[in-house]
């Protein structure tokens, strides 16, 4: 019996994706937007959006991770030079691991506020804080938040240097390569399968 190889994500996949993308981008501005803004009623009602966003995010990147352990991805170009594939694999591990560290870091920073502000999640419910982070001693929670703010930023940061070189490396090879890696995450054109001899 011939194998087939599907040659273009599944709908699912394509949309955990784009969602996860476009409030990433959404929330990173968010975030460089409202970082220097002075305390206030402003910020604080930006810092809630931010955090429900961020919480959004992590949800569905988890998702998204189980979903991809138990399916499977199109093969990358048999063609493709070997320094070419490191590198996209390397760039799609990198994001996988970012769109869970940033919004998980978010989440433990907020969870160790000294503040104990809570975290209304889209002004629906009170999103819990992580226990063990929530319940340290007040002079702890001083101690150790800059770190964690610190950390929440250089993975925000290393999301902001990675998405524009991944962007210009599905135009790479879109318009340069025409090998049509880019259109296998876009859902206008119906899947193609390759079969096998």
């Amino acid at each position: 019996m011939k194998d087939e190889i599907q040659l273009r994500y599944g709908t699912v996949a394509m949309l955990f994706h784009w969602v996860i993308a476009a409030l990433l981008i959404a929330n990173i501005c968010l975030g460089l937007y409202f970082a220097d803004l002075p305390s206030g009623p402003s910020k604080g009602e930006l810092a809630q959006w931010h955090k429900s966003i961020g919480l959004t995010v992590l949800v569905l990147s988890l998702l998204r991770l189980a979903w991809r352990f138990t399916h499977t991805v199109p093969p990358l170009p048999p063609d493709m030079y070997w320094g070419l594939r490191a590198a996209a694999r390397v760039t799609h591990y990198l994001f996988y691991f970012l769109i869970v560290a940033i919004p998980l870091t978010g989440w433990i920073m907020v969870s160790a506020s000294a503040t104990g502000r809570p975290t209304v999640y889209f002004h629906m419910f009170n999103w819990p804080h992580i226990w063990f982070m929530a319940d340290l001693p007040r002079q702890q929670k001083v101690a150790i938040h800059d770190t964690l703010e610190n950390m929440h930023n250089v993975l925000a940061w290393s999301a902001i240097v990675l998405i524009p070189l991944h962007v210009a490396a599905a135009l790479y090879h879109q318009f340069i390569r025409r090998d049509e890696l880019l259109l296998r995450m876009l859902p206008y054109r119906r899947a193609r399968l390759e079969t096998l001899p």
